[in-house]
């Protein structure tokens, strides 16, 4: 039996959901670039066709119109801080991007496989937590909106198939306690916006690839009616599985639910790192990383019924060893995978 906690909380969301207008969802080429201030504050210079720009505005040029950030609650390593996002948001947003914030609820990143409660939280009660990422996302969000850039689009947690904020809404254990904490971050969105437009609300798993996963998942959250708009997937081949097995889960998804759909992480690598010891579904080369997104691209966008809304890239502008999984050499000139977007866009 739900709590009186889940009703309550339902009820505030059903509320502000009925009142709220339809919004369109334009198809999203996108790019997560959390990492991408931090680069060109250290002095990174990123160049296209050998004439340096800003990273952004080499993005805008080929097409991209979305931009993904992701915040963290008091990160001490990473830069993604409440700061540090709403500046990257300011930059995007003048240039005409949308704009999608992706919670992490933690510190430090959350996942599949680690999903940390921030150190400011921990020992709370679950009524405790409920309250905190209430107030949290609220006071958050009305800093973005007080800045001039609310987001268009909020992820609430982070690849949250196995739940989010460690133990207290762990999964499969806690699926009640995970609920009421999506609940608060909904209502806290609704809060923090005032009078500013609804952001579409993202659910976001990791089961691209995966129908079996994704049917378990979703069919077990809208038992709880949770009021979202958009399925967001995480799509690493050498993870998830193969482009059919994407092709037939998107598929499932459209038909199923009826919700539009992101594959809002993907990537792939410019040369070897994940297929050098087995078969690769392209050449981990600059060719075969674009002929991956183009692929991955051409996937969504048949999508049953219009759902299909967009592919985000998992991250352009990444230094260190990941840099193989961005758009840029290690000279920081652009890649062929820049340029998949140039057909769409180019009059």
């Amino acid at each position: 039996m739900r709590s009186l906690v889940h009703h309550v909380t339902f009820l505030l969301v059903a509320l502000v959901s009925a009142t709220r207008p339809t919004q369109a969802q334009d198809y999203a080429v996108g790019a997560d670039v959390s990492f991408l201030g931090q680069a060109e504050q250290q002095g990174v210079v990123f160049k296209d066709g050998g004439v340096a720009k800003p990273g952004l505005e080499i993005l805008r040029s080929h097409g991209y119109n979305w931009v993904r950030l992701r915040l963290f609650h008091t990160p001490t390593e990473l830069p993604n801080n409440l700061d540090y996002t709403i500046a990257l948001a300011k930059s995007a947003k003048k240039l005409g991007f949308k704009f999608l914030l992706d919670y992490h609820y933690a510190d430090d990143w959350a996942d599949p496989g680690k999903q940390p409660i921030p150190k400011a939280w921990q020992g709370k009660s679950h009524a405790d937590l409920i309250k905190a990422v209430f107030e949290y996302t609220r006071d958050t969000i009305a800093a973005f909106r007080d800045a001039g850039v609310l987001p268009d689009m909020v992820q609430v947690g982070n690849e949250i198939t196995h739940g989010m904020l460690w133990p207290d809404g762990k999964l499969p254990e806690n699926w009640d306690n995970f609920a009421q904490l999506i609940y608060a971050g909904i209502n806290g969105i609704d809060a923090g916006r005032g009078n500013g437009v609804r952001p579409r609300i993202m659910i976001h798993i990791d089961r691209g690839a995966d129908m079996k996963g994704t049917k378990w998942f979703l069919d077990k959250l809208n038992s709880y009616e949770v009021p979202y708009d958009v399925i967001g997937q995480s799509y690493y081949p050498w993870w998830h599985g193969s482009l059919n097995d994407l092709r037939q889960n998107l598929e499932f998804m459209a038909k199923e639910y009826g919700k539009d759909i992101i594959v809002v992480e993907a990537a792939y690598n410019w040369q070897p790192g994940n297929y050098v010891n087995k078969a690769a579904p392209f050449a981990e080369s600059p060719e075969g990383q674009r002929e991956f997104l183009d692929e991955v691209n051409g996937v969504v966008m048949e999508t049953p019924n219009g759902h299909g809304k967009g592919v985000f890239w998992w991250e352009p502008a990444v230094t260190g060893p990941l840099t193989i999984r961005g758009f840029f050499d290690e000279q920081h000139n652009a890649l062929p995978v820049i340029t998949v977007f140039d057909r769409f866009t180019r009059k």
